[in-house]
């Protein structure tokens, strides 16, 4: 099992920035992938990005240039450094930790945290 808390949400004016994180526990050693998704009000849950053990990582392209992930294996932890936030920008960020069992994928999923930009 993983458990996955983010935290750093808010309210923020269009143009401003957002750090969110992502701490994990539990069997974090076989964590491969990480990534951060949003939904917006009405709208269907979309990849924001996604980053593996080894580093490399994948941007939706509506943040390629505004966001940038990482991720601190030593201390379990993921952000999403935000920067330039639009109004499009708002909804709920969710943390995902994928675990791979030979050809088995398990997601675990955070409670989510809330961002809201405002024009």
């Amino acid at each position: 099992q993983v458990q996955l808390v983010e935290s750093g949400g808010g309210l923020v004016q269009a143009g401003g920035s957002l750090r969110l994180s992502c701490a994990a526990s539990g069997r974090t050693a076989n964590i491969n992938s990480m990534g951060w998704y949003r939904q917006a009000p009405g709208k269907q849950r979309e990849l924001v990005a996604t980053i593996t053990s080894g580093g490399t990582t994948n941007y939706a392209d509506s943040v390629k240039g505004r966001f940038t992930i990482s991720r601190h294996n030593a201390e379990t932890t993921m952000y999403l450094q935000m920067r330039s936030l639009k109004p499009e920008d708002t909804g709920v960020y969710y943390c995902k930790g994928s675990i791979l069992i030979g050809p088995l994928t398990l997601d675990y999923w955070g409670q989510g945290t809330q961002v809201t930009v405002s024009s």
